[in-house]
C-alpha cells in the first residue's frame, strides 16, 4: 500500500494536485461526485482548462498512475494517504458552506485505517479540522494522532499558472502532532521545489491561507476607495498609486471593478465569521469586502452618468461588456464582477451584450447577456472593458466606434484616446 493516495475533489486545484503526485510516481485515485468528470479523466482527458494539465493527465492516466472513481469508500480502503480538496463556498449569509468537506470526511471515516494520513487542502475557517473534520473521522472508531494522522496545508496556485505555482511556491503545513506534520511535509516535498514551512498546529495553517487572501482583498479595497476619491478630485488614481509605490514601504494594489475568483472574494468571510463567533468582529475585513462588492455598481453608475450626459435614455441602450472571466486569459467566471455588472445593467433596462474569447457562449447567455463579436461590441452605445485579456490590450482608438468607453483595467493608454471623440473613463480615471 506504499505511495497510494486517494484525493477527494477533481476541480481546479484537485486535479492538478492529483496529476502532479501521479507524475512523481504515486498511485493516485481521484474521487469526484460528477460522473462526467470521472469518465473524462479515465479517458485521459482533462476537464479543466489549464496550461500543461491536459498533457500531464494524458500521461499519468495512460501509465496507470492516475484513475478516477465515484466510489470514495473503496478508494480510501486501498490507500494510506487521503487528501481533501473539495470546494468551500459561502452561503447567502456569507458563512462557510462546509457540506462538501463534511461529506468527504464521512466517506473517509468508512474506509479509514490505522496508520493513514488525512490531509485537508480545502480552504476552511480556523478550527475546522479540530472541531469538524477530526470528530467525523473518529467515527471510524480510530483515534486521531494515536491511530491516524491529520494535517492541513493550503494550496497556493494562480489560474493559468497552476502547475508551476504548485511545484515552486512555498507550502505551509500544520499537523495534529509533529509526526503528522512531518509526514505531510515529506509528502509535499515530492512535488515542489519550494520551501516547506511547518507551523505549530492545524489552526495556524488554516489561518495562514485566510491571512494571505485577506491581505490582498483589503489592499485592493484600499486602492478602490482611493480611486473613487481620486475620481471626485479629478486625479488620475493610477498615476498617483504608481508614484506612491516608489516609497520603499508602500505597495498599494491596482484598483478595479471588483474582486472575483474562488479565493479573494470568499476567504475573508471565513475570518469575519469566526471572529464574530468569538466576539471580536473583524470590522476592517468586513468593510474591505463591502467596498470590493460595491465596485461593480460603481462601474454601472459611471455608465449611467456618461449615457445621461449624452442625452440618451439608459433603458434600451446597447451596452457591451468586454470580458466575463474574473481575470485575464482564463475561462474562470467564479464570483466574477462582470456577472454582477451584467445583471445590474439588465435590471436597469439596458440591452447587454458580452464578448469573451475564453468563456463559452452558453455561460454568457446564462449570465443574461447576448454573445457578440468584439468588433461589433466596439460599436455599441457604451463599451465596458472588464477583464484584462491580452486581446483587449490591442484595442486602439480607431477600432472603437462607440462614443463611450469605460476601461476598468489599466491596460490601455488614456493619452491615446484624448484627441478622439470618445469619452474614455476608468476606475479612478476621468478624462
Amino acid at each position: 500500500m506504499k505511495n497510494r493516495i486517494v484525493l477527494f475533489g477533481l476541480g481546479y486545484i484537485g486535479l492538478p494536485t492529483a496529476s502532479l503526485f501521479a507524475k512523481n510516481g504515486f498511485q493516485v485515485t481521484g474521487v469526484d461526485i460528477n460522473s462526467k468528470i470521472v469518465d473524462k479523466i479515465n479517458s485521459g482527458i482533462s476537464p479543466i482548462m489549464e496550461p500543461g494539465l491536459k498533457e500531464v493527465v494524458k500521461e499519468v492516466v495512460s501509465n496507470g498512475n492516475l484513475k478516477a472513481t465515484l466510489d470514495g469508500i473503496q478508494a480510501v480502503k486501498k490507500a494510506n494517504i487521503i487528501i481533501v480538496v473539495v470546494p468551500t463556498p459561502v452561503d447567502q449569509n456569507k458563512c462557510a458552506n462546509l457540506l462538501a468537506v463534511i461529506s468527504a470526511c464521512e466517506t473517509i471515516s468508512q474506509g479509514l485505517k490505522s496508520g493513514d494520513l488525512v490531509v485537508i487542502e480545502s480552504t476552511v475557517p480556523p478550527g475546522t479540522c479540530e472541531n469538524i473534520v477530526i470528530p467525523i473521522l473518529e467515527k471510524s472508531g480510530l483515534k486521531a494522532s494515536q491511530d491516524f494522522g491529520v494535517a492541513y496545508t493550503p494550496e497556493r496556485a494562480l489560474p493559468n499558472n497552476t502547475l508551476y505555482e504548485m511545484t515552486h511556491n512555498a507550502r505551509v503545513i500544520g499537523g495534529i502532532d509533529k509526526e503528522s506534520a512531518k509526514k505531510a511535509a515529506s509528502l509535499y516535498q515530492k512535488i515542489t521545489v519550494g520551501e516547506v514551512i511547518i507551523v505549530n498546529n492545524l489552526v495556524t495553517a488554516e489561518m495562514v491561507k485566510l491571512m494571505e487572501n485577506t491581505y490582498r482583498d483589503t489592499n485592493i479595497a484600499l486602492a478602490n476607495e482611493l480611486a473613487m476619491v481620486c475620481e471626485s478630485l479629478g486625479i488620475d488614481a493610477i498615476d498617483a498609486i504608481k508614484a506612491a509605490n516608489f516609497h520603499p514601504r508602500v505597495n498599494i494594489h491596482t484598483p478595479g471593478p471588483g474582486v472575483g475568483g474562488h479565493c479573494l472574494s470568499i476567504d475573508p468571510y471565513f475570518i469575519v465569521e469566526i471572529a464574530e463567533q468569538n466576539g471580536k468582529p473583524a470590522k476592517l475585513i468586513q468593510m474591505a469586502r463591502d467596498i470590493n462588492n460595491y465596485m461593480p455598481y460603481h462601474v454601472v453608475k459611471s455608465v449611467e452618468e456618461e449615457i445621461t450626459k449624452m442625452g440618451k435614455s439608459f433603458s434600451g441602450s446597447k451596452i457591451a461588456v468586454l470580458g466575463v472571466a474574473y481575470k485575464g486569459n482564463v475561462a474562470d467566471t467564479r464570483e466574477s464582477p462582470s456577472l454582477t455588472i451584467i445583471n445590474d445593467l439588465v435590471n436597469k433596462g439596458a440591452a447587454v451584450f458580452a464578448h469573451d474569447p475564453h468563456v463559452p457562449e452558453e455561460i454568457i447567455i446564462s449570465a443574461g447577456a447576448q454573445p457578440i463579436e468584439m468588433q461589433d461590441a466596439l460599436c455599441c452605445d457604451c463599451v465596458v472593458l472588464m477583464t484584462d485579456h491580452d486581446v483587449y490590450k490591442e484595442i486602439s482608438p480607431k477600432m472603437v466606434k462607440s462614443p463611450i468607453f469605460i476601461c476598468t483595467r489599466p491596460i490601455l493608454n488614456p493619452d491615446d484616446f484624448k484627441n478622439n471623440e470618445i469619452i474614455f473613463r476608468g476606475i479612478g480615471r476621468v478624462f
